[in-house]
Parts: structure tokens; C-alpha cells; sequence
């Protein structure tokens, strides 16, 4: 049996129902409570075995259900070899930070032999979300489904469906991820692709050994379905289709949108979607397909696709092979994927209201971009002997050693700077193809983050730039809200015209966005979730570079509107997240 060093567990238990007693009396919804035991399983996939870390021994982890209002506790012990820390993605946790989860930001890393519980508050959720690991690449194993059924007397906005099914991509690599993250932080040269994309665990029959365990969605002919879509691959968008099948999409990150009757979808790491399908072709089988999206320069991606099947039941021969699309947009068919993102509108109807800020009181202009640090004697592996970086207004974050919530709220003081800049520090042509010099490709490195009052009206325009040609489609998430897009475009973003185009009737709420390749995009949210909150791109290998920030949104004048007390027992702070002291460039001391 093994021991788990926090608190003792009569302490435990008495404070965690004084805790759910309180808690009782503040929500309305029902109270649930879940065990993840975060280990090492064995799992044989591409002709090889590989040992991963997972939760409760599955991959994908095991799928989180409740109701909109709900409470969920989640108690994670780390049977792991690293520390580790869970965030409940699309869930904005109303004043209550210290759950969140992104490592070094609102707290610090479970270690091995420890364990943690989560507290997870939701609020105005409904749908499909999900959660997963959020320290360094422990996220590619270790993730699930966070299902968000109506509150008790409502319903869908749309005809209840026959069933339900989870469908969720993810990336599978040969060699152990921390491993090959290791490597290339110290290295300082491009991340290693991964070796194939699964749908629910399992590559298809595209790959080698992976015939027999392709995931097969069994379905009744007449039949409609809501698959509930989540995109946990590391560092490419994704395309998805079913042969023969017209896909409705009726929701996306917790929230419903008017219904895009589509062949297809593109769905960046970080999305979530609700969609249904009928089953109303002949009887048999057809392949449902998961295909890279990528518009980038490098070319550096997993160029293969996932397959699973849609399997109709009924007495009939199988056919010696299933049906292809007919139709999937092509990897790097810009034009397809710009066209789905831009059909995303709010449902906006008397039960489903929006509430677009207009009277805006503080506006961000951010640029997105990969760039690059100085190394000593040139002796990394990136261009020039640089070490390649990425970031925003050309701030490349770095991880304290005390997590900024800690440090924020018991006002410990050099272990962030609040000055974070509201734009650039040089204004140019971001979209320009010859963004090489030092002036533009060099980026500074520090802990930097924005200060906003409670209720401020925020409008953010993200631009992104070309720098050292690396121009490409970036999904940005923000922890703690939901926001609005109400624009996007191509090239440079204009001040004057631009914002003449804004959707300010029926814009999208959610919480995560592509910003397009060389283009921009702008979002508007209220500030009143008091607290601290990561903003960072959702593509692994850019969020472990520096593409990140952080949101520090002040108290407001009431207990009401102020941040939660801490719990009583928060992981300890140190600098072995990965393999000790000397991790690697995303941990510093300011």
C-alpha cells in the first residue's frame, strides 16, 4: 500500500465535508465525487509498447458527467514518476482559482506520492468541455471528457437525441512525450511530431498493428446521434468527416451556437463541439476520419490520419471495406477551414441570451509570434545557434518558482512584475515576408503579467506576425471566462475599418479561438471573475516556448466579489516538475 504525504486523512475528512456543508448551502445544483489515480500503464499501439501516464489506467481518461449548477470534486492521487496538475478546460471556476490547474500559474505540481483535491464549480456551462494535465506535455496521455448535461427542467435547444458519444482526438507518440519535451528544451531546436492521431484511444487502420482495435461507433439506422467532439491532439488543428454523412453542429466550448449543416468540421487543440448526426445511409460501414489541418511554413507535422468506424447495426453483408469521404479538406487547404471558423454564431435566443460588452474601459492589442533567445557561443539548435521561443507583444512567460496565484494573493513579492504591455513594443508590417532580422526574431523572456480591475470592459486584438516566416494558425485559450469573438480577418488589423465589421448581435462566447495565420481576431469579456487566470496558445510546443500570459483580475468591494480562501492544503512549491532543479528555460527566478 502506498502512503500519499499531504494531511492526515481524519484532517482530510473533516475539512473536506465542513468544505462540501458550506458549499451545500451556496449552490443549488447536486455535489459529485470522483478518484483519479494518476500512474505509469503499459499500452501496445504502432507494433510497439510504451509505458504512459494516465489516470485510472485508460486513455483517454475516464469521462466526467454533471449538470449545469453542479459542484464535482475530483481527489488526484500521483502514482507517477513527476509532478503533475489537472485543469478543468472551458470551466470558469467563479472566484475560485486555486483549482484551476496550469502548473506554476495557480499552483504547483503534485508530486509523486502526494495527492490533491479539486474543487470544480460550474456555473454556466452546458455541454461538452473537457479536463487535462496541464504541466509540461503530460496533457498527450492524460485528458477526458467533462460532459455538462441541462440543469433539471430544461432541455437541449434541439431535439433530443437517440444517444450520445464522446469522440475525442489525441496525439500518440512511440517514445515517451517527457522524454522527447526534455530533449528539446535543452537542445533549443524544433519539437519532435507524433507518430499518429487516435480517436478514442485507438489510430485506425490507416497504421501498422492497429487494424483490430479500431474504434467502431455502433448506430441504428433513423437514428440521430450527438457526438460530443474534443480535440486533445499536442500541436495541430484538425479536420473531421464521415463518409456520406452531413454533420450539424449546434454547440461548441460549453455553449450553444445556431445549428452549420456542414460536410465536415476544423476543430483547434483546446475546442470542444456538439454535433449530430443521422444515421440514414444504407446499411454498413463508414469510415469516420481525423486529418491534420496545418497552414504553417515548417512543414514539421504528423502528415497521417486517424480512422474509426460508423457501423451501422441490421442484418446485411459487411463490405470488404468501409466507405471514404468522398470529401475531406486536404491538410493544408486554408480556404475549407477559414469558412467553417467563420459560420460560428451564438444561438442568442430568450433562453440562451447573449450580453455583449459594448462601453469598453481597457483594449489590448497582442501580437502572436515565434521568435528566438540569444544561447552562448551559438550553441543551440534552433536558427542561427539561437534557441527558438515564442511569444506575446515579444515576451517570451517563464515559470516562477512560487506559483503568481501564491505570490499574488499573500503578497510575495519577485516572483512576477505586473507589466505586462497593453500593446507592442514596435509597431510594423506583422504580416511582411521578411521579418528576419534581430530586431524583430529576438524575443525577452520574464514572468509578466496584465493587472485588470473587477468589471473592467476588456477588448483584446490579437495580431499574428511572420516573423522568420512562421506565420500560422494559433488557438488561443483564456482560463477563468468565456468570452465573445467578435471579429477576425486577414493581414494587418485596421484600426479605423476593422472594427466596422464587428459582430455585436450574435458573436460566438467561448473559450478557446483560432487566430488566423497571418491575420487577427478581437474578443470582449467582462472582467468579473476575480482571480488569476493563464492565457497561453493551446498548440503544446508554443505554450512550452512562451506563448503565454497571465490575467490578475483584482477584488472587487465585497466578500462576494472577491477571490475564494485558499483550501488548507495546496501542493508544495519546487523546481521538479520535469527531472529537477535545472529543468529547463520555462522556470526561472525574476
Amino acid at each position: 500500500m502506498k502512503c500519499f504525504k499531504s494531511m492526515s486523512f481524519l484532517a482530510f475528512m473533516s475539512i473536506f465535508l465542513l468544505q462540501t456543508e458550506v458549499l451545500l448551502c451556496l449552490v443549488q445544483g447536486n455535489v459529485h465525487y470522483h478518484e483519479f489515480i494518476l500512474k505509469d500503464t503499459n499500452f501496445t499501439k504502432l507494433c510497439s509498447t510504451k509505458s504512459a501516464l494516465t489516470v485510472n489506467e485508460s486513455f483517454p481518461g475516464p469521462i466526467v458527467q454533471a449538470q449545469k449548477g453542479d459542484t464535482v470534486y475530483v481527489n488526484v492521487y500521483n502514482e507517477g514518476r513527476y509532478g503533475v496538475t489537472l485543469h478543468w478546460h472551458g470551466i470558469k471556476q467563479p472566484r475560485n482559482p486555486w483549482f484551476d490547474g496550469p502548473e506554476y500559474v495557480t499552483q504547483c505540481p503534485i508530486q509523486p506520492g502526494t495527492n490533491f483535491t479539486y474543487q470544480i464549480l460550474l456555473s454556466s456551462e452546458e455541454g461538452t468541455l473537457f479536463w487535462h494535465a496541464h504541466s509540461d506535455w503530460s496533457r498527450a496521455t492524460v485528458h477526458g471528457a467533462f460532459v455538462i448535461l441541462p440543469a433539471n427542467g430544461t432541455s437541449y435547444p434541439f431535439p433530443k437525441p437517440d444517444g450520445e458519444q464522446v469522440i475525442l482526438f489525441a496525439s500518440w507518440y512511440k517514445e515517451d512525450v517527457m522524454t522527447l519535451l526534455d530533449e528539446t528544451l535543452k537542445s533549443g531546436g524544433l519539437t519532435t511530431s507524433s507518430d499518429s492521431y487516435t480517436i478514442n484511444g485507438e489510430p485506425g487502420d490507416f497504421y501498422l498493428c492497429s487494424n483490430e482495435t479500431t474504434y467502431r461507433m455502433s448506430v441504428d439506422y433513423g437514428k440521430t446521434y450527438l457526438l460530443r467532439i474534443v480535440n486533445s491532439v499536442q500541436n495541430v488543428d484538425m479536420f473531421f468527416a464521415i463518409a456520406e454523412h452531413n454533420l450539424t453542429v449546434v454547440g461548441a466550448d460549453g455553449a450553444y451556437v445556431k445549428p452549420i449543416v456542414t460536410s465536415y468540421i476544423m476543430i483547434t487543440p483546446g475546442q470542444t463541439m456538439d454535433v449530430l448526426v443521422t444515421a440514414k445511409q444504407s446499411l454498413g460501414h463508414y469510415y469516420m476520419l481525423a486529418s491534420p489541418y496545418y497552414d504553417g511554413e515548417a512543414d514539421d507535422f504528423d502528415k497521417s490520419m486517424a480512422r474509426a468506424i460508423f457501423q451501422y447495426n441490421g442484418n446485411y453483408t459487411p463490405p470488404s471495406s468501409p466507405i471514404y469521404p468522398t470529401y475531406i479538406p486536404g491538410y493544408y487547404d486554408i480556404d475549407s477551414a477559414r469558412k467553417f471558423v467563420t459560420q460560428f454564431r451564438s444561438l442568442a435566443s430568450a433562453e440562451h441570451p447573449v450580453d455583449v460588452p459594448l462601453n469598453v474601459t481597457t483594449r489590448m492589442f497582442i501580437t502572436i509570434s515565434i521568435g528566438m533567445l540569444h544561447c552562448p557561443n551559438n550553441s543551440c539548435a534552433g536558427p542561427e545557434g539561437n534557441r527558438i521561443a515564442s511569444g506575446l507583444n515579444n515576451i517570451s512567460f517563464a515559470n516562477p518558482a512560487v506559483d503568481v496565484l501564491q505570490a499574488y494573493y499573500r503578497n510575495l513579492s519577485g516572483y512576477y512584475n505586473a507589466s505586462f504591455p497593453d500593446e507592442p513594443p514596435n509597431l510594423f508590417n506583422f504580416t511582411s515576408e521578411d521579418l528576419t532580422a534581430d530586431n524583430y526574431t529576438i524575443t525577452s523572456r520574464a514572468t509578466r503579467v496584465k493587472m485588470l480591475d473587477y468589471n473592467a470592459t476588456v477588448e483584446i486584438t490579437f495580431q499574428g506576425t511572420n516573423i522568420m516566416d512562421s506565420g500560422e494558425n494559433h488557438p488561443v485559450h483564456l482560463h477563468g471566462f468565456r468570452f465573445y469573438v467578435i471579429g477576425s480577418g486577414l493581414g494587418n488589423f485596421d484600426n479605423v475599418t476593422d472594427p466596422l465589421t464587428y459582430n455585436l448581435v450574435d458573436p460566438p462566447e467561448v473559450n478557446t479561438f483560432p487566430v488566423p495565420k497571418d491575420g487577427w481576431a478581437t474578443i470582449r469579456f467582462i472582467a468579473d471573475n476575480p482571480g488569476v487566470w493563464f492565457m497561453h496558445c493551446h498548440f503544446d510546443r508554443h505554450m512550452s516556448w512562451g506563448m503565454d500570459t497571465v490575467f490578475i483580475v483584482k477584488n472587487g468591494g465585497t466578500d462576494e466579489t472577491s477571490i475564494r480562501p485558499p483550501p488548507d492544503y495546496l501542493p508544495a512549491c519546487s523546481k521538479n516538475s520535469l527531472f529537477g532543479a535545472d529543468q529547463s528555460m520555462l522556470q526561472i527566478e525574476e
